[in-house]
């Protein structure tokens, strides 16, 4: 395999496409997101790439591992217990699958994205 298949995030002229949380898992706000998804494998289990979103709240539940870098802004990550993460830019984690709670972005937020659906 050739270097040139390397995915170089700030080669690639992937279009940010428009995104929202679904209505009914919006607390509050109406965050404007996008996603540019720079790399997908062959199998659809892994995914990488930059998303974006303003400010706002809404219920997440995840079914993938994800992977995160902050790169500007910050937000609350909270679990089904009411504990909360808060995270801003330079911070890097892990949302193991399994996990269910609220996002709330505080100010405009961006972070690299790394995902892995498990089948």
């Amino acid at each position: 395999m050739s270097v040139t298949r390397i995915i170089d995030f700030s080669q690639q002229q992937t279009a940010a496409e428009p995104c929202q949380p679904k209505p009914e898992r919006l607390l509050s706000g109406s965050p404007k997101q996008t996603i540019q998804n720079h790399y997908a494998s062959s199998c659809g289990q892994f995914n990488a790439g930059v998303w974006e979103s303003g400010a706002g709240r809404w219920k997440v539940s995840y079914s993938e591992h994800e992977y995160c870098e902050i790169l500007s802004g910050s937000a609350l990550i909270y679990d089904g217990s009411g504990h909360v993460k808060v995270v801003h830019a330079g911070d890097r984690f892990v949302i193991p699958a399994g996990f269910s709670g609220i996002w709330e972005v505080l100010e405009n937020c961006r972070k690299v994205y790394v995902m892995f659906e498990q089948n």
